[in-house]
């Protein structure tokens, strides 16, 4: 009670605080006696875009109407009349955070800092100096083939 009329005092010169408002309620508004569970449209006004239950401080209830508003909501949700959250998709841009303009793409600096692979010579081989052999299924051919080769198995 002292609160309230601490606020309500006009503001001297040098205190640069606002006088807050007191919100008045919908259910005020529109003389709402009773809150029912499966009056969706009226509970969705006590809910935020991500289905939480808004607080006194915003919609402006007393302490009996906000426990009732959200017991509603809670018996709401329990039977899927309402959301307990809101699916919601966020679509990023591939680089994060990097619009600055002031940095490379992380794609040039990678490979800037990588050390770059030496090719071998030739196809790998056992330690005899022989070919290195695969055992594989009946059926499966394993390496690169040419054109050719290709064609002469499509045909088969």
């Amino acid at each position: 009670m002292a609160r309230d009329k601490e606020r309500r005092k006009p503001a001297r010169e040098g205190d640069k605080r606002r006088v807050m408002k007191k919100k008045t309620s919908v259910l005020i508004t529109e003389n709402i006696q009773w809150i029912d569970y499966k009056d969706v449209n009226l509970l969705r006004r006590f809910m935020s875009e991500r289905a939480k239950i808004r607080s006194r401080r915003v919609t402006g209830n007393t302490q009996q109407q906000q426990r009732q508003v959200a017991h509603a909501i809670r018996i709401a949700r329990e039977m899927a009349l309402l959301p307990y959250s809101i699916r919601q998709v966020t679509q990023r841009s591939k680089g994060g955070r990097r619009d600055r303009g002031d940095r490379e793409p992380r794609e040039s600096r990678e490979s800037r800092d990588a050390p770059t692979p030496q090719p071998t010579e030739g196809p790998p081989t056992a330690s005899d100096g022989a070919p290195e052999t695969i055992d594989a299924p009946e059926g499966v051919t394993i390496g690169a083939l040419d054109d050719a080769t290709i064609d002469a198995e499509a045909t088969e």
